[in-house]
C-alpha cells in the first residue's frame, strides 16, 4: 500500500475514533477526549501502515480492535490511583450501598468512617477520589480487554478451522496447492508466481480462483455438510478430477468428522485465514 492510500484509508475512517472515543467516555467521562482521540488516530494510521487486505479481514475490524488496544494501554499508563486507593474507593462503594439499603437513606460520612473502623477524613478523601473517577478504571480496561480477546469456544473453534483449511489445501493437486501456499501463506503475488512457473499472469489467476472454488466444494461436503455428490459443483475442472480431490480431503479429514453447528461460524473464521472463496 503506497502512502497515498494509506492516507485515503486513515481519512475515510476517523470516524470510527470518534466512535471508540465517546463510548469510552460514556463509562468514564473524567478522561481527556483530545488525549483519547490522538492515541487512536496514531493508533489507525498504524493500522493503515500493517494493514493486509489479502487475509481477508475488513479494515474496520482490524482497527477497532488495534485502537482499543492502544486505549487499554493508555489508560493503564495515565492511571493516577494507586492500587490502594482503588481498594478504598471499592469498599466505599459497598459499604454505602449496604448501608443505604439497611438506613433507606444515603449514610452519612461519620456513619460510613464508624462501619468501614476509619477516621472521618478518610472517607471524605475517598470520596473526592471517587468524584474524580466516575468509573473505576479497572472495570473501564476490563471491558476492552474483553471486547478484543477471543473466547475459550472461539479458541478452540479457531484452531478447528484452521485445521481443516491446512488439510483442505494439502488436498489440493499439486500446481494449484503450490500456488496457493505461495500467495496465501508465503506472501507472493501472482506477478512473481508466473514468473517462476513460466506462465502467464492471467493463467496462474485462473489457477488460483479454481482452487478457491475446489476448496469451497471440498469445505461444504465434509466440513459444513451442506453439500453431497449430487450438489451442483462451483469447481469447473472435471469432474472425476474434482471427486478425487474430495475422496483425498474425506480421508485425510475422517469424513470432516468435527463439524461445526453453523457455516456461518466457519465462514468468519475462515476469513481470517484466506479471503472469501471465490
Amino acid at each position: 500500500m503506497n502512502r497515498e492510500e494509506r492516507d485515503h484509508l486513515v481519512v475515510q475512517n476517523l470516524p470510527l475514533v470518534g466512535y471508540l472515543v465517546s463510548e469510552i467516555c460514556m463509562r468514564a467521562s473524567h478522561l481527556s477526549r483530545p488525549d483519547l482521540t490522538q492515541v487512536g488516530a496514531i493508533a489507525l494510521i498504524q493500522c493503515a501502515e500493517s494493514f493486509d487486505a489479502s487475509l481477508g479481514v475488513p479494515f474496520g475490524a482490524y482497527a477497532r480492535r488495534r485502537i482499543k488496544g492502544a486505549f487499554a494501554d493508555e489508560l493503564r499508563r495515565e492511571d493516577w490511583a494507586t492500587r490502594g486507593a482503588r481498594s478504598r474507593m471499592s469498599e466505599l462503594a459497598l459499604m454505602q450501598e449496604t448501608l443505604s439499603g439497611a438506613l433507606r437513606r444515603q449514610p452519612s460520612a461519620d456513619e460510613l468512617a464508624a462501619a468501614l473502623g476509619v477516621d472521618r477524613a478518610t472517607v471524605e478523601a475517598s470520596q473526592l477520589d471517587a468524584a474524580r473517577s466516575v468509573t473505576p478504571l479497572t472495570d473501564v480496561i476490563a471491558d476492552m480487554v474483553a471486547a478484543t480477546s477471543q473466547t475459550p469456544e472461539e479458541a478452540v473453534l479457531q484452531a478447528e478451522h484452521e485445521g481443516f483449511l491446512g488439510a483442505a489445501v494439502a488436498a489440493l493437486p499439486e500446481k494449484m496447492r503450490y500456488i496457493v501456499e505461495q500467495i496465501y501463506y508465503g506472501d507472493r503475488n501472482v506477478k512473481d508466481l508466473a514468473e517462476e512457473l513460466g506462465s502467464s499472469h492471467s493463467a496462474v489467476s485462473q489457477q488460483r480462483t479454481e482452487a478457491m472454488r475446489l476448496l469451497r466444494d471440498g469445505i461444504e461436503r465434509h466440513y459444513l455438510a451442506t453439500a453431497d455428490a449430487a450438489s451442483v459443483p462451483h469447481t469447473r475442472i472435471a469432474a472425476s478430477r474434482r471427486e478425487e480431490y474430495l475422496s483425498d480431503l474425506g480421508a485425510r479429514t475422517l469424513g470432516g468428522a468435527t463439524r461445526v453447528r453453523s457455516h456461518h461460524v466457519f465462514r468468519d473464521g475462515l476469513a481470517k485465514s484466506l479471503p472469501a472463496l471465490g
